[in-house]
């Protein structure tokens, strides 16, 4: 019985991670961008009571175990492309595949992100391609990108080059192209808040777009949205409350059983 409480009790742990979990996705539907997350668990250290064999014809045909609950031991982040909305804005880019952008952090870091929300931050050398927080977005060779020309003329094509038109009509390539960079794992990049991934030994490198699998392709005008889907959430969230209860409904059956074996006595 006492095994029942601990068993019981993690199962409780985990589901309250996973409501956490769930209750992230949903906190964030309206998140640019934004990559739904989910918990996944496995089974914790099993007590062998008797094991299976076979002896002249003789034996167990199965083992005798009984298991001590479940853990958290992952989340996986789904990086499926959200919809694409249309903003008009001349600053805003979605990406279509499974690329991210580069950015310059505080740090002086690059990290990566989905979120193509860009502004337009004025500096001493130029306008310069910034997020919403400052951060420089940087072209394929890592350094940050300036134009010097009305913003309603800037055109960047499908494959990241940056041109704008000249007063005749004529597209004038800057010889800019922003960066789009893959991971041979995207699953091992750390999420840093903010919209940002950095890279880790489990992702890999950062390589050019082109380099891996089917290039991506850099929608101007548009935002890509959060792929979480709430009804699908919902139903996860019931699914987690349901087996939180029942484990917790496991501790109190533990707890009636070892009060009856207790009054045997008298």
């Amino acid at each position: 019985m006492m095994r029942a409480l601990w068993t019981a009790s993690s199962g409780m742990k985990a589901m309250q991670f996973n409501v956490d979990t769930i209750s992230n996705n949903l906190a964030n539907v309206n998140t640019n961008a934004f990559k739904k997350e989910k918990a996944e668990f496995e089974d914790l250290l099993y007590v062998t009571l008797e094991r299976a064999y076979m002896m002249e014809n003789q034996g167990r045909p199965v083992n005798l175990q009984v298991g001590h609950g479940v853990v958290a031991r992952s989340i996986s982040r789904d990086f499926t492309g959200g919809s694409l909305q249309q903003t008009e804005n001349q600053l805003d880019f979605a990406i279509v595949g499974s690329g991210f952008f580069s950015i310059r952090y505080s740090d002086q870091n690059i990290y990566y992100t989905r979120d193509g929300s860009f502004k337009l931050s004025v500096t001493d050398d130029g306008n310069m391609l910034t997020t919403s927080r400052g951060y420089p977005v940087l072209d394929q060779n890592g350094e940050p990108i300036y134009f010097n020309y009305p913003l309603d003329q800037m055109i960047v094509s499908e494959h990241g080059e940056i041109s704008y038109r000249d007063e005749d009509g004529f597209s004038i390539p800057t010889g800019q192209t922003i960066g789009i960079f893959k991971f041979n794992n995207p699953q091992g990049l750390e999420s840093i808040g903010g919209n940002l991934y950095a890279e880790n030994s489990a992702s890999g490198f950062a390589v050019f777009d082109d380099e891996l699998g089917e290039p991506s392709i850099i929608r101007q005008g548009y935002l890509e949205a959060s792929n979480v889907q709430v009804v699908e959430e919902i139903v996860n969230l019931i699914i987690a409350q349901r087996a939180y209860e029942l484990n917790s409904k496991a501790i109190t059956t533990a707890d009636e059983m070892m009060g009856m074996a207790n009054n045997l006595k008298r």
